[in-house]
């Protein structure tokens, strides 16, 4: 029995080491715990940067350069005065080429949003990676085919684009329309960005060099684009005369023209919309919907224009409160006017 008890007796202070190790790991697992749920409920991180769609049909997420991107096909659509069939092709079609950003390069020489080659007379490098041009290219093509607003969406665009995927184009058409009826203004206020900072300005919106300036001579460094003239040309190039700059804050419409009025920084400009005759689906009137697809617009350019706010029909987005999405404004709107508010520009 004796020297049974012995190994006994020499394991009491191992165990008792080892009570030890095994308490002291177990306090400091609880103190971490305790630090990490500091961290998970202690600090809220602020939301991303990206854009929503929020329609009875459904909801998507973009990040902000596809945003842009989509917002510019959808005005280069209405432009031309063409259905919501052609945004929504147009979409789809930019979806599956480049996932709605301007690439610059892909298979072959494939270049931009619709992944035009310069080999196949899409136009130069440098057009093909113009986002206007490139969507003006692509329906150019998509208008000469025949009863395109009737046939399977991927067939239009595969007419067009001759890819060696023709079917590929079909599963992004349930998000296109989605993307479609928020940037047409069909449903009002269903679009939304939430933007942190504002893209640096590009040098190429201002004269490269002064006029008069000897050829070859330094250039002195490119003063900053006014923002006020970059949303006037941007406006211009992608809806082409459907929106008109006009001077004055108080400039009214002119027909079926939209007036554009301007005003020092902090810019403000007035964007009125001419009706869409086909605007007047799912309930919401042709104005209406034609001012929201403005609204959306601007929205969707706001990192890249500096714009700070846009209020139209009783709401207001705000790139300082951009989290928050569009909120009431139950003053200083209008169904006549898109108000976009433009940042000083020494805000980036």
């Amino acid at each position: 029995m004796g020297d049974e008890e012995e190994p006994t007796r020499r394991r009491g202070p191992l165990r008792a080491l080892l009570m030890v190790i095994v308490g002291l790991l177990g306090l400091a697992m609880v103190a971490g715990l305790a630090v990490v749920g500091i961290w998970w409920f202690g600090f809220k991180p602020g939301a991303s940067e990206e854009c929503s769609v929020k329609t009875a049909a459904g909801n998507g997420t973009l990040e902000l350069p596809q945003a842009a991107n989509a917002a510019t096909i959808a005005a280069v659509a209405r432009s031309r005065g063409l259905p919501d069939r052609a945004t929504t092709i147009s979409l789809a079609t930019a979806m599956q080429e480049s996932k709605l950003r301007n690439l610059a390069g892909g298979d072959r020489d494939s270049i931009g949003l619709f992944q035009q080659r310069p080999s196949m007379g899409w136009g130069t490098p440098a057009q093909i990676s113009d986002p206007v041009y490139a969507t003006n290219k692509f329906l150019d093509g998509l208008v000469k085919v025949p009863g395109y607003t009737r046939m399977p969406l991927t067939d239009a665009a595969q007419t067009v684009q001759k890819s060696g995927y023709p079917q590929a184009y079909a599963k992004h058409e349930t998000k296109a329309t989605l993307l479609t009826s928020a940037l047409a203004g069909r449903e009002p206020a269903s679009f939304s960005c939430v933007v942190h900072d504002y893209a640096k300005p590009d040098p190429a919106d201002s004269a490269s060099a002064a006029p008069g300036a000897t050829p070859g001579a330094t250039a002195a460094p490119a003063a900053a684009p006014d923002r006020a003239q970059v949303l006037s040309d941007r406006v211009r190039r992608e809806f082409g005369r459907t929106v008109t700059p006009a001077t004055g804050y108080t400039s009214t419409i002119k027909g079926a023209e939209n007036a554009v009025s301007l005003t020092p920084d902090p810019a403000t400009a007035a964007l009125t919309s001419s009706p869409d005759a086909g605007a007047a689906d799912g309930g919401v009137s042709a104005e209406r919907a034609s001012g929201w697809e403005v609204a959306h617009w601007a929205v969707a350019q706001a990192q890249q224009l500096g714009i700070a706010t846009v209020a139209y029909d009783g709401k207001i987005w705000r790139k300082s409160k951009s989290e928050d999405g569009w909120q009431n404004q139950t003053s200083g709107t209008s169904t006549k006017l898109v108000q976009v508010t433009l940042a000083p520009a020494d805000k980036s």
